[in-house]
């Protein structure tokens, strides 16, 4: 789902590359109507790498908790054994 949404991203940010390639420095209307574009999409882009950012975070936490679980099971385990 996250894939389709961030190929968007890209294909979107690929147009606007192409397009500052293109445009006149003269026409100011197409230069503004171009950093408009620019800074909607670089706020697109902030949001989703802080989304990944915390879905990162929430993944260590989880890989954390079961590192701990698995070593604190490993103990119990041992001392059963009477190790």
């Amino acid at each position: 789902m996250m894939t389709a949404k961030n190929d968007r991203l890209l294909v979107r940010l690929r147009r606007l590359k192409a397009r500052a390639a293109s445009a006149q420095p003269n026409d100011r209307a197409q230069l503004t109507a171009l950093l408009d574009d620019v800074e909607t999409l670089r706020g697109e882009l902030m949001r989703e790498c802080a989304r990944l950012d915390q879905e990162l975070n929430r993944a260590t936490v989880r890989v954390t908790a079961i590192t701990a679980y698995g070593r604190s099971a490993q103990s119990v385990r041992a001392l059963r054994r009477g190790h």
